[in-house]
């Protein structure tokens, strides 16, 4: 049977910057599932994006149970996977954070109290290697669902606008993403009123922003932001009407599912008349613990009053109860203008940083925000530690890595310990591109860095508070930040008061206050401009001057905690003698071959000789990695020896090797090539000044030993003299050295 193609497709135009097509075409694979899309962007990256839907409810669940998953083929590059088993292991990074990405903005777009299992499966078929597709995965993920007939009231747009230029440049090449300031993942639906609504924003600036900035690029403000997710709407729109007129053809008719609404209107009356006034009285207790312990209290005698009117109903009375302490927590917010714990709009809970909490580590520090704790500890290693990846990315290696750590007990709970779950892998990778943008370049610093936040205490934003225990150990451990960076979790507030809409923004908010609000966006900066941030709304939009004064308001809250990150560390401390010392030489690219040897001959030799550890690039970077100062010196000595040689002076002392004894004297290899001759005269220093009658009773080949250069004869010839501690006749013999 001749299958039945139809197709859509849509130009942006980017001006200078150029035009990316976006391409859907539906009926020749996966026929199958409930609803299946090809998305192209420009000729060569295809998805594959298929929405399927259980047959019966899962009707026990008090919650929606959407899966996305998203499949990287690495035959997509043409590559085989580097994996021991040459196969595909599970999802990496990068196709995780997707699957996050595709789920904020969609889940929001189903019915409610839709409890039918619907799965999305997103598999990368084909991928220009320069273009991320990410952003192409949101559009082929709503276009798959719009099709298969489920009670969605999508489409979702999606675009990644970068800062380039000073123009918002959308669907950036990896190329052009290099040149930008600020890159930016934005999602939004097209309203009644033909608006864009936005939904999701994961935002961040980038590893050139400084470097851009310094150089008279815009810097990426709260002002400049906001205009950035104006920009995207137009690009936003279009998308959507792409997959409006796919859909127009296409799209099977809308099914009928058994709805579960969490409670009917008649157990909230009920829940409302028995427990309103003493749940509100409960909702302003300061304490997390004690307050839900009387809320737990509350709502046992809730169930007792009313269970009998409504039985086999007890799920909704739990619901109703949920649903009325959020009713009441935004009257009191909107109306009062008073949060949970008493706090004003825009106060912060007390805050606490310290560094040096854990012992022998490169670097540790404690960062507390009320009852949220995040230990943050660092690491520093040889640049070979940096992390490989096998992503269908161009990015191969990792130096800066970031680890979040949600222990269950961090809420006082019981729960699995192990793997990181999407959240977790998230929440790392919003800290990690909040700090990246300040991190110090491989040259100034060349050290892999791995930092883990451990989740200590959680009430509010733990990956907020990652970045700022993050910013501490990382000073704390000595890494040259270009600029200190925190953040701060805010919410939003919206309703009818008096007949008008009102919006109110919080900081700082609680995690009852980002279940019970409208909005929760986390911002993390520098004292300049934005480095990250993240939203997700659940309303039809957020008016701009809104989200500018909101934006504005996490400013304040932002300044305010660097100034009491800034009161325990301010700068990098000095490195912990427990951290490897790594410096760095320099090699004619020609002289490569002589440093390393035949099969590694002479560079193994200098890495047992010294105890440090070398590296060699292409470009004749030498890192020399080492536990003590000493030995990293002394094999960068010996490596410019071979690749740099310079004419040893007079009174140079060096770390020798006896290789040869002699009736007269022993020889001593200072260098591979270079050896002395230490003379029977001169060893009496090593034998308490007496005559010596054999030089094997003093010294013996392989003995290491301290000598001193004592003259040069003009064939290049060294006569050497030991160096005996607390000892000046090596510097009287050597002639015209300096002692000291």
């Amino acid at each position: 049977m001749e299958p039945i193609i139809s197709a859509v497709e849509t130009t942006l135009d980017n001006g200078k910057f150029g035009k990316r097509t976006v391409k859907f075409e539906t009926g020749l694979l996966a026929r199958q599932a409930a609803g299946a899309v090809t998305a192209y962007l420009d000729d060569e990256t295809m998805l594959l994006s298929a929405t399927t839907v259980g047959k019966q409810p899962k009707d026990h669940f008090d919650f929606f149970p959407l899966t996305i998953d998203v499949e990287e083929r690495m035959y997509a590059v043409g590559q085989i996977p580097g994996s021991f088993f040459r196969s595909e292991g599970r999802p990496g990074e990068d196709a995780i954070l997707t699957c996050r990405l595709i789920d904020r903005p969609l889940r929001p777009t189903f019915k409610k109290g839709l409890r039918n299992e619907v799965q999305v499966v997103i598999t990368v078929m084909s991928l220009d290697p320069n273009q991320p597709y990410d952003v192409l995965a949101i559009n082929a993920a709503s276009m798959s669902t719009q099709l298969s007939g489920l009670p969605f009231s999508g489409p979702v747009g999606a675009t990644r606008v970068a800062l380039i230029d000073g123009q918002w440049v959308a669907f950036p090449t990896h190329a052009q993403l290099e040149d930008a300031v600020f890159d930016m993942v934005v999602a939004g639906r097209v309203t009644d009123t033909g608006d864009v609504a936005i939904m999701m924003v994961e935002a961040e600036a980038t590893e050139r922003t400084f470097e851009l900035v310094g150089n008279g690029a815009t810097a990426p403000t709260e002002a400049v932001v906001a205009g950035g997710l104006e920009a995207s709407k137009p690009f936003i729109k279009q998308l959507v009407e792409a997959q409006v007129e796919l859909a127009k053809t296409a799209a099977k008719p809308v099914q009928e599912f058994p709805i579960f609404l969490d409670y009917e209107d008649d157990v909230y009356a009920a829940v409302e008349a028995a427990v309103s006034d003493a749940t509100a009285q409960a909702l302003t207790i300061a304490g997390k613990q004690e307050r839900e312990e009387r809320l737990d209290e509350i709502k046992a005698e809730l169930l007792e009053k009313v269970a009998g009117d409504f039985e086999g109903r007890e799920k909704e009375i739990g619901a109703a109860f949920r649903a009325l302490n959020k009713a009441l927590v935004r009257q009191r917010v909107l109306r009062d203008k008073v949060r949970i714990d008493g706090r004003g709009l825009a106060d912060i809970r007390p805050l606490h940083s310290e560094v040096g909490v854990v012992p022998r580590v490169h670097g540790s520090a404690l960062f507390e925000r009320g009852e949220t704790q995040i230990l943050g500890v660092t690491t520093l290693d040889m640049l070979k530690m940096e992390q490989q990846l096998d992503t269908l990315s161009p990015e191969k290696h990792r130096r800066y890595m970031h680890k979040y750590v949600f222990a269950p007990f961090s809420t006082g709970e019981t729960g699995r310990v192990g793997s990181p779950k999407r959240r977790e892998v998230g929440h790392g990778a919003l800290a990690r591109r909040a700090i990246l943008p300040v991190l110090p370049s491989r040259e100034e610093f060349p050290y892999a860095i791995r930092q883990i936040s451990e989740c200590m205490g959680s009430n509010g934003s733990t990956s907020m508070g990652s970045v700022c225990a993050s910013t501490l150990a990382l000073l704390a451990a000595g890494v040259p930040l270009k600029a200190p960076v925190a953040g701060i979790a805010m919410g939003l507030i919206s309703d009818e008061v008096d007949g008008k809409t009102e919006y109110v923004a919080l900081t700082d908010i609680l995690g009852a206050e980002d279940a019970y609000g409208d909005m929760d966006f986390k911002v993390a900066g520098t004292s300049e401009f934005i480095t990250a941030l993240q939203l997700d709304t659940k309303l039809d939009g957020i008016p701009a001057e809104v989200l500018g004064k909101a934006l504005n308001q996490a400013k304040d809250a932002r300044s305010a905690i660097l100034e009491v990150m800034a009161e325990a560390i301010d700068g990098p401390d000095e490195m912990s003698e427990f951290a490897p010392r790594i410096i760095t030489v320099k090699v004619p690219v020609d002289k490569i071959g002589e440093v390393i040897g035949p099969k590694g001959k002479i560079i193994n030799q200098l890495q047992d000789d010294t105890g440090a550890s070398i590296s060699i690039e292409d470009d004749g970077t030498v890192y020399i990695g080492a536990t003590s100062g000493s030995a990293a010196e002394a094999a960068k000595a010996a490596i410019n020896a071979i690749a740099n040689p310079t004419m040893p002076e007079i009174g140079e002392r060096y770390l020798g090797t006896v290789v040869k004894t002699t009736n007269f004297g022993a020889f001593v290899s200072l260098m591979p090539g270079k050896d002395g001759l230490l003379h029977i005269t001169k060893l009496k220093a090593l034998n308490g000044g007496k005559r010596i009658e054999n030089v094997e009773d003093v010294v013996s080949v392989g003995q290491k030993i301290q000598v001193a250069i004592a003259e040069i004869d003009d064939r290049g010839k060294l006569s050497l003299v030991p160096v005996v501690e607390g000892d000046d006749a090596a510097a009287e013999d050597a002639e015209g050295s300096d002692s000291e």
